[in-house]
């Protein structure tokens, strides 16, 4: 019996995905680790560390030290809020999200968030969003977990969480790396392509169903929890 339904957060819930990318990419190719913004996409999910990690082993050879990935992710940090605050201050939220989620919690399931995001503020963001959806019990963030997506662990750790085994519930993601993730843990995940990326690639790692946005899946969803 089906009892929850995972949900990862950017490019799902909030529309940040394009602010992440920018700010990725010129601070990255500013310390000489050439990334363009669809990298950003394919590796979205990484910790920061996993990520700049990519970059100096493909360009110096090497794994990031950790005073060059507390630099990066500083810097990298401070562009996305200059990127966001340009743009009225965050990132809207993706159209059908909350459709979706008020379907879920009609049929009497779980909201469980799994997100690489560290952000301090972020119970109070979704919450002025999406109220009564999530509580801190059942979220994993960046500051959870030793190994970020593709690895497991993140929605493994939200299983246990909520109690439940990998066939009592469903994934909702958006990246290849998140699709990856949660079919290495053993969960029947739906892609939702929102971003810039050739939707083949969510369906080689794995995806059983593939929508082209959350309002698509709005559509579909009461059939697919029945």
């Amino acid at each position: 019996m089906l009892k929850a339904v995972l949900f990862d957060m950017d490019g799902v819930l909030f529309d940040s995905m394009p602010g992440h990318a920018y700010a990725w990419a010129k601070v990255m190719t500013e310390y000489g680790l050439p990334m363009r913004e669809v990298d950003a996409f394919e590796n979205e999910g990484r910790t920061g560390i996993g990520t700049i990690s990519i970059f100096t082993r493909r360009y110096l050879g090497r794994d990031a030290t950790e005073e060059e990935a507390q630099e990066l992710y500083r810097r990298k940090t401070i562009v996305f809020n200059e990127y966001m605050a340009a743009r009225g201050g965050e990132a809207p939220e993706i159209p059908g999200a909350a459709e979706v989620l008020n379907n879920v919690r009609a049929h009497g399931l779980m909201r469980v968030l799994v997100t690489g995001s560290a952000q301090q503020s972020l119970l109070a963001r979704l919450e002025a969003h999406y109220p009564g959806h999530f509580v801190p019990e059942l979220m994993v963030t960046g500051d959870d977990v030793r190994y970020g997506k593709p690895n497991p662990e993140p929605y493994l750790m939200a299983l246990k969480k909520a109690g439940i085994s990998a066939n009592e519930a469903i994934v909702v993601e958006n990246a290849p790396l998140g699709v990856r993730a949660a079919v290495a843990a053993g969960i029947f995940t739906i892609a939702v392509n929102t971003g810039p990326l050739d939707p083949q690639l969510l369906l080689d790692e794995g995806a059983s169903l593939l929508f082209p946005s959350m309002q698509a899946l709005s559509e579909h969803l009461g059939e697919i929890l029945n």
